[in-house]
């Protein structure tokens, strides 16, 4: 132990934690609720020190340590990633306790080997409870468990998955998946079962499910992302937010994150988790191509690609296509949606909508008229058009369309039964 380390332990009582700290007399807190969880059997150090003292015998009794760091420390994030990754090395966990650090940051350390996050000021009895989850026992792997990327979802459902992916700023593919999940939720007639519907919103940086809807963004949302690897059925459902108690959703996180921020098993994850539970699972993508887009349109059983009747969104389609193409994914999956299409009587605008998907090579299946100011206002009240706007020709569309999938659906479910 270095000298300048002020160590909690007595003697007959073995060490198993350390708080690493860059001043010795910052988070008060959280040296509160290591006394009351560890008693005597703790210890803190400086950053610096850390990396020497985990050489030594007195470390090898360590289980865990807490590094608590502030907006400061993110100068240092090299010699916090060390503090990481010397500490894994000898099979100690490691708790984030962050204040004031950004996402990426964060983002950063947890991809680096910390096991648990936990925000300071702490709230009461998180360190107790994310202590009991580090020291809780490795489960013993099922069967059904061994393959890689297989997830723990105890769900007894094998929904189907809708995805609106907006080809250009504007053109309402968010208010497309907001409504078309609610009117999914809500689609049985009488002696029918409504379907169990969600929402996943995986904008991570401009996510506006929440705003339709009136939900709060919570930092639950952030912490599943963090970390799918121990994503389970409790932390999933605890991270959904409840619309009318017919409609779950999975908000974008409360602070802008890098669209890395999750890979493509992290996307797997939550999407075989989401479908484990829910008859529809609605996603909404942000506009900007990832590297997991490819894993939502292999997922999708129907990818609807939401343009209007413009330049940019003819470019962007035929920017799409050929990426696609490029890269031999499924082109065949998606279903291109126009949005404020002209009505019957605008032949000049239906000969407009011909002259696009003949030059564009596509068909477009699904013409969407203009909702007119109603949609704003019902994105204002945070509620689907339905509710404020039943007899609205576009939330009559959107209704037809619900109608359609479910019947599918039903059918493909009664043919599997049979």
């Amino acid at each position: 132990m270095t000298s300048n380390a002020e160590m909690h332990q007595q003697e007959a009582s073995p060490l198993i934690a350390c708080t690493i700290r860059r001043e010795p007399d910052g988070f008060d807190l959280l040296i509160e609720d290591m006394e009351e969880a560890l008693g005597e059997q703790w210890g803190d150090l400086g950053f610096s020190e850390a990396l020497m003292f985990f050489n030594q015998p007195e470390a090898n009794t360590l289980e865990f340590i807490s590094m608590a760091i502030d907006a400061e420390d993110e100068k240092n994030l090299a010699l916090l990633g060390e503090v990481i990754a010397q500490a894994r090395a000898h099979g100690i966990k490691v708790i984030l306790i962050a204040e004031d650090v950004s996402p990426s940051a964060l983002h950063q350390l947890l991809r680096q080997g910390a096991d648990e996050f936990v925000p300071y000021p702490l709230p009461e009895g998180e360190l107790a409870a994310a202590i009991d989850r580090i020291q809780a026992p490795e489960p013993e792997p099922a069967l059904a468990e061994a393959t890689p990327g297989k997830k723990r979802a105890k769900g007894d459902r094998n929904g189907a998955v809708l995805v609106t992916h907006g080809l250009a700023g504007g053109v309402g593919a968010t208010t497309m998946a907001v409504n078309l999940a609610w009117e999914l939720a809500t689609v049985a007639k009488k002696g029918e079962e409504n379907p169990k519907v969600c929402i996943l919103d995986f904008d991570l940086q401009f996510g506006t499910v929440a705003t339709y809807l009136d939900l709060p963004r919570r930092e639950a949302v952030y912490e599943l992302l963090s970390d799918t690897e121990v994503l389970d059925d409790d932390a999933f459902m605890q991270a959904l937010l409840s619309f009318d108690d017919r409609l779950q959703v999975l908000t974008s996180p409360g602070e802008m994150l890098p669209l890395d921020f999750v890979n493509a098993e992290d996307i797997t994850r939550l999407i075989e988790m989401a479908r484990s539970h829910f008859d529809f699972v609605v996603v909404d993508m942000p506009k900007t191509l990832v590297n997991w887009t490819e894993t939502v349109l292999n997922a999708a059983q129907v990818y609807f690609a939401v343009m209007e009747l413009d330049m940019r969104s003819a470019q962007n389609c035929q920017r799409l296509k050929r990426a696609l193409q490029a890269e031999e994914l499924p082109v065949e999956k998606l279903r291109f949606a126009l949005n404020r299409a002209p009505t019957g009587f605008d032949l000049n605008g239906k000969q407009r909508v011909k002259r696009l998907g003949e030059s564009l090579g596509i068909s477009i299946e699904l013409q969407l008229p203009d909702g007119g100011k109603p949609i704003a206002q019902a994105g204002d009240h945070g509620v689907p058009l339905a509710k404020t706007a039943g007899k609205n020709p576009l939330r009559k569309e959107f209704a037809k369309l619900a109608r359609s999938i479910f019947e599918v659906g039903a059918e493909a479910e009664a043919e599997t039964a049979d």
